[in-house]
């Protein structure tokens, strides 16, 4: 007996205006028609477009269907066919909820449709917003749980932002869409995931929670969402590694695709409809939602390891068996879009800070994914291009190594002073796997709120971030590299061995989460501590947004467009 069949996702809210919000789902099979019923008692109808994804596959590693182990069905990575279907619902009115629906018809004609959910064009500018600041899911143990408590918690979020790195691998299909692990992205965020935990011999399955059939997410790129070299290598954990910068490319691929023989977000970018400027397309850009303009940035860079054993191709060398194949070296970590002063990522940065949708916002708020601030170990070394330097004896090569210089930092020394002089308050990322705050001497904020599904640790007290020695730069080993002290959380801190306060939550027990209220300019931190199944949810930390040199709008402009 087959199983009845199903949509690959429910469906998700994208792109809100100020009339109309996109709905977008997934299907393995291509269909003859898709559609959203929608209004009272579902009785319009928007019909979909429909494109196939051109590079998501499945390989040895992949944890999908009747593979659980590396290799079992898989040998290689083989294409996976699905398709995406997205209708523009229209005539919507600002703050009106509308039900709806999505079916999708097979091609023997069975339709297959969605539960109901809700959606509505994007809020005024007066009207509250609950907003769920979250990042780096990765597949990670703690994050089904997290996403459950998100709505238990606080109800229906209005919308979603999330600093990057979604998925591990953004080729592998099933990291997406099904992981059989439970942990795929979509389910997870649509309350469809079945997650097992499992503490002191009792098992919970977690569900995740529906949040993102009602309402919409923003993403920015995180260094999880690029792919290298396409189809250079035997695995998709292997192609994902396999970045060269463009430059680079050029020399030895000439004529052939720098997309290809490089990097791309070529996944990422057909599975999200999202705000587009003219300059950097959904990369980089900047929406107005409610009271608030966010800026979205494409700062993220190649992680690699920072082990200096001669085997390993890292941040601070390359691996000695690859010294005379230079085709094979990783050059450090590539910075993937340029943000440096005088970029054309900067320049479009620095024009948007002195646009009249940005000034007039109530909540000016910046979103990438590489910190600026952090006790995490993924802000060393700084933000800038590698310098390489090779050692030879003679014709021979001894070491090829990479310097990466902190007075060139781009996102301190050339970023963050454009977003101080332009009174933004808060600056939202991930990366690290952790949660920990700051605050400038001006008042701008910085909060990092990743340890959703698990962690890394955090440089303070006896541990420290593993970091060269012997080399010119003076590594930190403790502590921010950039110089602010992090926030001890105000309401209920998490208590360290020596009985006092810590100022980060670094766990693989406990997962965290955070609310921004526009209502009250409030952003709240939650914790849950999943060997306690039955245990409450816990708000340890709250903030509240200066509205610094806030104007009442005067433009004509859409406060719902896109820039």
């Amino acid at each position: 007996m087959t199983s009845a069949p199903q949509l690959l996702t429910d469906p998700f809210l994208q792109l809100p205006t100020e009339t109309s919000v996109r709905v977008v789902w997934f299907t393995e099979f291509a269909g003859v028609n898709h559609t959203v019923t929608y209004g009272e008692n579902l009785k319009l109808t928007a019909k979909a477009n429909t494109t196939k994804l051109s590079r998501t596959r499945e390989d040895q590693q992949s944890r999908v269907a009747n593979q659980t182990k590396d290799g079992e069905v898989y040998q290689k990575p083989v294409q996976r066919d699905i398709w995406r279907h997205e209708a523009e619902v229209t005539g919507l009115t600002p703050d009106v909820r509308v039900n709806y629906r999505v079916t999708s018809v097979r091609e023997d004609r069975e339709n297959v449709s969605s539960g109901v959910f809700s959606l509505a064009a994007t809020p005024k500018p007066d009207t509250p917003l609950k907003i769920l600041l979250t990042s780096d899911h990765q597949l990670k143990p703690m994050t089904a749980a997290n996403l459950q408590k998100v709505v238990e918690t606080v109800g229906q979020v209005d919308g979603v932002w999330f600093a990057g790195d979604l998925v591990n691998v953004s080729d592998r299909a099933s990291e997406w869409f099904d992981d059989n692990g439970g942990g795929a992205l979509f389910p997870g965020l649509q309350g469809r995931a079945k997650y097992n935990m499992t503490h002191d011999g009792v098992n919970t399955t977690y569900t995740g929670g529906q949040i993102i059939q009602n309402a919409p997410m923003f993403t920015c790129i995180g260094n999880h969402e690029v792919m290298g070299r396409f189809a250079r290598v035997g695995s998709l954990d292997g192609e994902f590694d396999d970045t060269i910068p463009r430059a680079v490319a050029q020399k030895i691929y000439r004529d052939k695709s720098l997309i290809d023989n490089s990097f791309n977000t070529n996944t990422y970018e057909e599975i999200f409809s999202l705000p587009k400027s003219k300059e950097g397309g959904k990369r980089y850009y900047a929406v107005s939602f409610g009271n608030v303009r966010l800026v979205v940035l494409y700062a993220t860079n190649m992680w690699r390891t920072p082990n200096l054993d001669k085997k390993y191709r890292g941040r601070y060398q390359e691996a000695e068996k690859d010294f005379n194949n230079s085709e094979n070296w990783g050059y450090g970590q590539v910075i993937y879009e340029p943000i440096a002063k005088g970029s054309k990522q900067y320049n479009w940065l620095e024009a948007e800070l002195n646009s009249p949708e940005f000034k007039q916002a109530k909540y000016k708020v910046v979103m990438f994914h590489h910190p600026p601030h952090t006790l995490g170990d993924n802000i060393v070394p700084a933000y800038t291009e590698p310098v390489q330097i090779i050692e030879r004896d003679g014709d021979n090569i001894k070491a090829v190594r990479y310097e990466y210089p902190k007075d060139a930092d781009y996102i301190i020394h050339d970023v963050v002073p454009l977003l101080e002089a332009a009174n933004v308050q808060l600056v939202f990322y991930g990366h690290s796997h952790l949660w920990n705050r700051f605050v400038s001497s001006s008042g701008m904020h910085f909060l990092e709120t990743s340890n959703v599904g698990n962690t890394y640790g955090a440089a303070w007290g006896d541990r420290k971030r593993e970091v060269p020695t012997g080399y010119q730069e003076d590594y930190v080993k403790l502590g921010d590299p950039n110089g602010l002290k992090p926030i001890v959380p105000t309401i209920a801190p998490l208590l360290g061995e020596d009985g006092k306060p810590m100022p980060y939550v670094s766990s693989n027990d406990i997962t965290v989460f955070s609310i921004f209220d526009t209502g009250t300019g409030t952003i709240s931190s939650y914790r849950f501590d999943t060997r306690k199944p039955d245990s409450e949810v816990v708000k340890f930390d709250e903030f509240k947004l200066k509205n610094r040199n806030f104007r009442s709008p005067t433009s004509s402009r859409s406060r719902g467009s896109f820039s």
